[in-house]
């Protein structure tokens, strides 16, 4: 039977997770998900992901691809994925793709979200999925240092090592840094989209701007570092819990409509993890009898 191309979308939480790529004696998401296929279709398939994300890194929209000889329709193989994959993994979606589509070469831009919560107490339900800080952040301040990076830079001072490239310049196509209203208002979201990323950058570039939104830096500040090339000279590297892979943007041949839904779905309806507590239809929930 002749080999047919699939792509789906996939959402995890990385927290148990030792980042995407296969790696000996760890639990990663290729992993996993190669094995539930190849329980599924009896054969060891290769998958591809747009995106490698590091341990503790979260997804909700990853795209992976993979070649196949299995008869099963998209949707079948899908119910029969979600029924063997772990609780922290689900498949959202998975559908026909062109011939010799792959999700690495075949992305024009992917885009990530960094959550900050600089509330003034922990919230112990999202602790796995943001980066708490004890200063209240300049979020306006954040925004306006940010916009220096969008265009075609050389980030080579938001690369850290351990994953050289051929080129450190890359295309940053939109960044934006924006507060939640009330109820959420201690979360702030930083959203950057490119045509590609290098080794930590995302996590590297929200480490500087939260340096300018507590004070610690001028706004200008993050032009100097962007041309000084100097890993040395940019802030600290974000820890990974508070990031995650939102989606990715095809080209007009290889797009989709369920596909585009899908992005579109995702970047709007998440709420982060104990947010609906806060949420006015809950406060205003009359007690259950006893409470």
């Amino acid at each position: 039977m002749p080999k047919r191309t699939l792509r789906m979308v996939i959402a995890y939480d990385g927290t148990e997770f030792s980042g995407w790529q296969w790696q000996p004696g760890r639990r990663t998401v290729q992993g996993v998900l190669e094995e539930a296929l190849e329980q599924v279709t009896t054969v060891r398939t290769r998958t591809f992901a747009s995106g490698r994300t590091d341990a503790g890194v979260h997804a909700l929209g990853q795209l992976v691809s993979f070649k196949t000889t299995t008869y099963l329709s998209p949707e079948v193989l899908q119910r029969a994925l979600n029924a063997l994959v772990p609780e922290d993994l689900v498949v959202r979606h998975l559908e026909e793709a062109a011939p010799g589509f792959n999700a690495i070469n075949h992305v024009l831009t992917k885009r990530y979200r960094y959550v900050l919560h600089d509330g003034p107490l922990p919230d112990v339900f999202a602790r796995r999925y943001c980066w708490k800080l004890w200063h209240r952040l300049d979020h306006q301040r954040m925004a306006q240092a940010a916009q220096v990076l969008v265009g075609t830079h050389d980030f080579a001072s938001f690369q850290s090592k351990g994953s050289p490239r051929q080129s450190t310049v890359r295309t940053v196509v939109d960044l934006t840094v924006r507060r939640l209203p009330p109820p959420a208002e201690h979360l702030v979201f930083i959203e950057v989209e490119a045509d590609g990323f290098l080794y930590h950058m995302v996590r590297i570039l929200v480490g500087t701007l939260v340096a300018v939104g507590t004070g610690q830096r001028d706004v200008d500040w993050v032009h100097e570092v962007l041309q000084a090339r100097d890993r040395k000279r940019a802030g600290i590297t974000a820890p990974p819990q508070g990031l995650f892979m939102l989606a990715v943007r095809l080209p007009p041949q290889h797009a989709s409509p369920p596909m585009e839904q899908v992005a579109e779905q995702v970047q709007r309806e998440w709420v982060p993890p104990g947010l609906w507590l806060l949420q006015p239809e809950s406060r205003s929930a009359p007690e259950p009898p006893g409470a």
